[in-house]
């Protein structure tokens, strides 16, 4: 199931698409403009894909497990774009998540679509880091986990500063990651050898 399937409702908003009309007046566009005509109906048929995770909970997608058990696991970069909260711009990066299994195993498209569920929100990364985490830790009762995001952000990049070379970096750990830090380290390790490549 993809993650924007549940927000089919605000392709026909009307309250969205007459938002829309009203911004476009108040920057000194016409909406009835040729180019801008369809702008709303396109806004909220957009808003449908950016905005799909409010719908989802990490067990939704964590709902198939197997019974194994292995070392440590490492997914990424998995890429996103999500919409910060304070401005409604852009930010976009790359998630990598590790995990240490308990009993069960997860499938690794399970982990894309968890990081989907919460980079299609208004969103802050420091929080999106975290609830990665924690959807993992709690659904998939692992002995570990570890979540890493880089990303860029447009309000950074556009905006007042308008540094378009910095990036942000967050990190969550939980259980065996933050308890032992060579286990932490091993991950750091690994995610630095496949990013060479």
């Amino acid at each position: 199931m993809e993650i924007s399937e549940c927000r089919k409702d605000l392709r026909d908003n009307k309250k969205i698409q007459e938002a829309v009309k009203t911004i476009l007046k108040e920057i000194g566009e016409d909406p009835n403009r040729e180019g801008l005509k369809r702008t709303p109906f396109r806004v909220a048929k957009a808003f449908e894909e950016f905005f799909g995770g409010y719908d989802f909970k990490p067990k939704d997608v964590l709902n198939r497990q197997f019974a194994e058990s292995c070392g440590i696991v490492i997914e990424g970069p998995i890429s996103f774009y999500s919409s910060c909260e304070h401005h409604m711009v852009p930010f976009i990066g790359c998630v990598y998540i590790s995990y240490v299994p308990d009993k069960y195993v997860t499938g690794l498209d399970k982990l894309v679509k968890l990081v989907e569920i919460y980079a299609r929100r208004l969103q802050i990364q420091e929080r999106m880091t975290n609830q990665i985490a924690d959807g993992l830790y709690k659904n998939l009762k692992c002995k570990g986990v570890m979540v890493i995001i880089d990303a860029q952000h447009l309000c950074v990049n556009s905006r007042e500063t308008k540094n378009d070379t910095t990036r942000t970096i967050t990190s969550e750990v939980r259980g065996i990651f933050k308890t032992n830090p060579t286990a932490r380290q091993e991950v750091l390790d690994l995610i630095k050898i496949c990013d060479k490549d």
